[in-house]
């Protein structure tokens, strides 16, 4: 486990929107700084597959794209809302500055997305306590790109590399997490992840150290900088 991870991650403005694509050594992700995702659990397996993300913005939105040098790698929930952490997943938890609570956009390999806006993440009988789950008109406004299939069954045990790249209106965030602003200059809070707990080399990595097994603890949560235009 990396413990000796600096708590901030520098975002930086784009005036070229990405193609989503899953370019990610094109040439608007090129210049994005890179955080690697390396803090393992250790209730995991031994398969610790390498994980990067890079993050982008500009007035409306935010960018964000996963690397993963993966094996083992299965998928087969395909709705909405449905429990893509069991899949081979990369997950994005953010509180915007000023925000009670936190989002979780969870996507599986295959791009399918669960997400809400937690407000009390203390979880009794396992279940979050407070949360409000994102609609389906949401889902339509998060846009995305997935390198691999919808499904992905068997399982594909032989190493490759896979990509999940998203898109997040500020709008959007605003609408549960209330008026934020320009954010150019503002210091937010998040972690990431890359879980896949239904796979047969299960694993939970984050960027952050956690200090359980509980990827809703907002005080793991670094800092993401929006730099100055």
């Amino acid at each position: 486990m990396d413990n000796t991870k600096q708590p901030n991650h520098n975002i930086l403005f784009t005036e070229n929107i990405p193609e989503m694509r899953g370019l990610w050594d094109g040439a608007v992700w090129q210049r994005a700084e890179l955080l690697d995702v390396n803090c393992i659990r250790p209730e995991g397996s031994d398969h610790r597959p390498r994980t990067q993300c890079k993050l982008l913005y500009d007035e409306q939105n935010l960018y964000g794209i996963f690397r993963v040098e993966d094996r083992y790698v299965r998928c087969v929930h395909t709705s909405f809302q449905s429990d893509v952490w069991k899949d081979s997943c990369v997950e994005f938890f953010v509180q915007p500055k000023g925000a009670g609570g936190h989002f979780n956009f969870e996507f599986n390999c295959g791009g399918v997305l669960l997400a809400s806006y937690v407000t009390n993440p203390t979880r009794v009988n396992g279940r979050l306590q407070e949360f409000v789950p994102l609609t389906p008109d949401d889902d339509g406004q998060i846009r995305r790109f997935a390198s691999l299939p919808s499904v992905v069954e068997p399982e594909m045990v032989q190493p490759l590399v896979w990509c999940l790249e998203f898109s997040l209106p500020f709008a959007l965030l605003e609408k549960y997490a209330g008026l934020f602003g320009a954010v150019t200059g503002q210091i937010w809070r998040a972690n990431f992840y890359k879980c896949g707990n239904e796979t047969s080399h299960p694993h939970w990595l984050s960027w952050m150290p956690l200090a359980e097994r509980n990827f809703h603890d907002p005080s793991s949560f670094g800092q993401l900088v929006f730099n100055t235009l």
